[in-house]
Formats: structure tokens, sequence, C-alpha cells
């Protein structure tokens, strides 16, 4: 029996596989528990687990990663997870931990063609880099090497890069956002609070990305959608400039929870043209395979990946 999960800043997914299936899963929202600990206590009590035949595990954090892999601190949540403080007061085998984006980028690169939607073909490599990235609570992203046919993750804070406005209406938008923080990072305006404050800084309202999101789905004239399409535009960017810095000919993956809520806008957004809109490497942009990745437990997958190496 081993035990994964996926923690990031608004969400815990916990999960139990066996003969690498997973066969037990579990959503929680973060703010209903005071610690990881309390958490992780409710899961272990709800699914029946009996730690004492828990055999190893690992979990995919939000935020960086110590470097013996014992131990992460949230980047959007006060919440440190020590694998050695929970094998002492759980009686678990020490855990695994990784960077959340580091398994959802592992198992996308693995995931099977039917739970990815291909969104530009390019020219892909069997022996290039892939990168993953994905908007949430934060703006997550991570490169997948090939390495003699086995995957090399190497986890990144990318989307803590100093945001660069295309236009003068996303010139307004830095103004906005650097007055109320200072520096304007890409995770500012790509990531479900950079949906509201972009949603803010056009309307002068404040809603949560859900409302947001589904108001723009239903009223394509409205003031949401227009939030809608400024973020995706600023989504587009931000993953092109990054394919471009590990020139990801493996594949680009899209993951996270809201890119999935927003299929149905994304053939009319300029997402696909702002990824592609980089000037003398246009040609290099489009030449980039472009996917969503769809699985909705693409973190434990990942992490569960990480317990066979």
């Amino acid at each position: 029996m081993v035990l994964v999960g996926d923690i990031g800043g608004t969400k815990t997914l916990l999960g139990v596989a066996q003969k690498s299936t997973l066969v037990v899963n579990r959503r929680y929202a973060n703010a209903d528990f005071s610690d990881f600990d309390s958490l992780l206590a409710a899961f272990l009590a709800e699914a029946r687990i009996d730690p004492s035949h828990v055999a190893g595990g690992c979990l995919a954090v939000a935020g960086p990663i110590a470097d013996d892999r014992r131990r992460a601190r949230l980047t959007n949540r006060p919440w440190t997870i020590d694998s050695e403080a929970l094998s002492q007061r759980f009686g678990l085998p020490l855990l695994r931990i990784e960077n959340d984006f580091a398994a959802a980028a592992l198992g996308a690169v693995t995931a099977p063609a039917s739970q990815r939607l291909t969104l530009q073909h390019g020219e892909p490599l069997a022996d290039a880099p892939c990168l993953v990235i994905g908007a949430g609570t934060g703006l997550g992203m991570a490169i997948v090497l090939p390495d003699n046919g086995h995957w090399r993750v190497i986890a990144s804070e990318g989307g803590h890069a100093a945001f660069a406005p295309a236009d003068e209406q996303q010139m307004a938008l830095w103004a906005f956002l650097h007055q109320r923080h200072g520096r304007v990072s890409w995770e500012r305006v790509v990531s479900g609070p950079g949906l509201t404050a972009i949603h803010e800084f056009l309307s002068g309202t404040v809603l949560s990305p859900q409302e947001i999101t589904r108001r723009a789905l239903s009223a394509p004239q409205s003031a949401e959608r227009q939030a809608l399409n400024l973020f995706l535009d600023a989504y587009g960017a931000i993953a092109g400039d990054m394919a471009l810095a590990c020139l990801a000919r493996g594949g680009v993956f899209l993951a996270g929870g809201i890119i999935a809520t927003l299929l149905p806008a994304l053939p009319a957004s300029g997402l696909l043209a702002a990824f592609n809109a980089k000037a003398e490497h246009a040609g290099i942009a489009a030449s980039l395979p472009v996917h969503i990745a769809t699985d909705p437990l693409l973190g434990l997958h990942g992490a569960l990946q990480f317990t066979h190496e």
C-alpha cells in the first residue's frame, strides 16, 4: 500500500494505491483544516487506512522542497510538511516529498493520449524537453527531460518571474498591480487570484475566480469575459516564453483545474496566438506542441510514479 498526495494552496488530494493503481482518493478544502497533520488524520480515519500497512509514498507540495526531499513549506498557505514529523506522529514510513508541479509534469508526460487535448500539433521531438505549466492558487511549472527511457523532472519557480506586459492594457494592469504589491510576477496575473485581480482592474468589482468563469462562459459580451480573455492572453504569453526558455520541442502541457474549466472558451481566445507571438522566434514557437492535460488526478498519478524511482 502506497500513500500519495497532491497538496496545493487551496485544496489537497490524498490517495492510496495498490499495485500501481489508485484504489482510494479523497479531496479536501485546505481552509477546513488548521494544518496538514489534521487533514491527513481525517483522511486516514475516513478511508480506514492503517498506517502500519503503508509501505511508502510521496507527497507533492505546492512550494519549494528541501534538498533532502523530507520537508517543504507551501507558498500560498502557512503549512509546513515534514516527513519525519509525520512518521513519528502517525507511524508512517518516511514519505518522499516533491514539488507539486514536478509531480504534475511527470503525470502529464506519461499520461495516455486520451488524457490530453491538443491545441497545436507542432513538430514534436521525442528526445527534447517538455514543459508543464498550470494556473491554480499560484502559477506552477516544471521541466521534464527524457533520460535513457526514464524521465528526469526539474522543478521550477518560473511563475515568480516578472510579468512582461504585451500592450497598453497590460501595462495599465501592471501599474494597478504594482501599486498594490510592488514587484509584479506572472503569478499575480495568471492564477485564480490573478483572474480576480484582472476583473477588479477592468470593472472595479471583486468576484471569485469561479464566479468570473461562470459568468464569462455564459455571457460572451460581459465584463467577466473581457477579464477571462485578458487572463488567457497572459497565460499563453508566459507559457510561450517559458517554452522558448527550455525549447520544449517534446511538448508544452497546460495543467491545473482552471484550464480544465475553460475548455469551452479556448477556441475563441487569444491564448494560442499569444503563445506564438514571439517576433523573430514565432516559427520556433509554432513548432512546439501544445496540449491540455485533462487527467483530474494528474498530481496523484505523478506522485505515484515518483514512488517507483
